[in-house]
């Protein structure tokens, strides 16, 4: 077997002192240990007629100082989300504003108010802290915060109907991201779920004629990540609200994405409001807080006061409650809608859904040339119009005018699987760039490069195609 000389532990600690008061002794000593076992390994693998040059101190401290720094890289990386997706779930859904995230900071660096009542200086409800501006917002009563909206769900439905049913009309049976839905979540509550009507088609007969005895709760689910369309009926929330005030059960709304205002005003498709909802009758209503509303992932439950205090008495409020960073962010996000007709300045997500496609196809003169340069001949890059979406199951038949570059092959060139080796390198440049691939094309949609494209500019020289 073939000798293996590698310099001890201790003399290569004398020379890797700067690493040690950088990452402490005892992390050094490790990664070093780590660093000679694997060479002595290699040496040991390799063939016994081949002299192998022993490796120096100096290249050892170097490589553990390499190792060192890619252990310590974060999992979580900053992103060019140039999907043509605004609200990606894959990326993170909605950006903070600033006025968001300085409030996060704030939060992480000081000891807060959290569940401290300072008029009376006894214990207070984290809640509290945006209960009444939701009210305000949404014309409830009260309001209860989860860490998202199936948690919302799961939570009103474990309160109000366990060991009971819950009338759904069938054409409302909607899956949400990563096959959730809503007949899962309502057996993990320990409700029953009774349809009614069609696929295509309920009538309040419908609902009318489901209930029974056991009948816990009538709810409304909005459909908000798919239309049916063609020979369909719905029935209007304030008719089953009536209902239920008929027959003395509550009616819930599950809003999924949620907005606080009517969209149109900005040119998007109109979704139904949660104030809305409420004025029609709906004794609860949930909804998400970083889809539409633009604000950090958390579910929202608003309504009748006494439903949300039997709601927020179930042990489960407990484990599914939101921390402060969510209530940090929460409260100055849905405070700027006091101003909505302010929104598309000052709300990131409202900024990049109203977005003009002129000032994308401006941004993308400047980009074309400077992407060619660094492609060089193998590609051909343009700018076209694209259509962004939305994302996250809102607005789903919604496109929004956009503009982006393309990035196609040059037939002259044989490369082997050209756009797939494009995509990775661009997944794979310091700060990565995510676009998508079709019809033999590269798409980088360009509506969420949107103040920080110096920073895009600056590691083309990385590109690596």
């Amino acid at each position: 077997m073939r000798s293996v000389r590698l310099p001890s532990v201790d003399k290569v600690l004398l020379e890797a002192s700067g690493l040690i008061e950088r990452y402490g002794r005892s992390r050094i000593v490790l990664a070093v240990q780590t660093s000679l076992a694997a060479l002595r390994k290699e040496a040991l693998a390799q063939d016994p007629q081949k002299q192998m040059e022993a490796p120096d101190i100096p290249s050892i401290v170097e490589s553990v100082a390499a190792a060192l720094e890619k252990q310590d890289r974060s999992h979580l990386k900053r992103m060019f989300n140039l999907t043509g997706t605004v609200l990606h779930t894959n990326l993170g859904r909605a950006l903070l504003p600033d006025v968001a995230v300085q409030a996060v900071v704030d939060a992480m660096t000081s000891p807060t108010n959290l569940e401290f009542d300072l008029d009376t200086g006894k214990r207070g409800d984290r809640d509290d802290l945006v209960e009444e501006l939701l009210c305000e917002l949404t014309g409830a009563e009260a309001a209860t915060i989860v860490n998202n909206n199936a948690a919302a769900v799961l939570l009103l439905l474990n309160t109000m109907a366990m060991g009971k049913e819950v009338i759904v009309s069938r054409g409302e049976l909607v899956e949400i991201g990563g096959a959730f839905r809503i007949p899962d979540i309502m057996q993990r509550a320990g409700a029953t779920l009774r349809e009614t009507g069609a696929t295509n088609r309920t009538h309040l007969a419908d609902y009318r004629n489901a209930i029974h005895a056991n009948t816990a709760l009538l709810m409304k689910v909005h459909c908000s990540n798919y239309v049916i369309t063609g020979f369909t009926k719905s029935v209007e929330l304030s008719d089953i609200s009536a209902l239920g005030r008929e027959r003395n059960i509550p009616t819930a709304v599950d809003l999924g994405s949620g907005t606080l205002i009517d969209l149109e005003q900005f040119g998007l498709v109109r979704e139904p409001t949660v104030r809305e909802a409420i004025e029609a009758g709906a004794d609860l209503v949930t909804f998400s807080g970083d889809k539409l509303l633009g604000g950090p992932q958390a579910g929202i439950i608003v309504g009748r006061a006494d439903l949300i205090a039997q709601i927020k008495r179930n042990p489960l409020k407990r484990a599914l409650r939101v921390g402060k960073l969510t209530l940090a962010a929460l409260e100055p996000v849905l405070a700027l809608y006091r101003s909505p007709e302010l929104l598309t300045q000052r709300l990131t997500t409202m900024r990049l859904l109203t977005r003009p496609r002129a000032e994308m196809q401006q941004l993308a003169q400047t980009l074309i040339p400077l992407v060619q340069q660094v492609l060089g001949a193998a590609y051909m890059v343009a700018g076209e119009e694209m259509s962004s979406q939305v994302g996250s199951g809102a607005l789903p038949v919604d496109q929004l005018p956009s503009f982006g570059l393309t990035i196609r092959p040059n037939p002259s060139h044989k490369v082997s699987n050209p756009l797939g080796r494009l995509e990775k390198a661009f997944r794979q440049l310091p700060r990565p760039v995510i676009g998508r691939i079709a019809n033999e094309t590269f798409l980088l949609d360009l509506r969420c490069l949107d103040g920080d494209q110096h920073e895009f500019i600056d590691q083309l020289a990385f590109l690596k195609p």
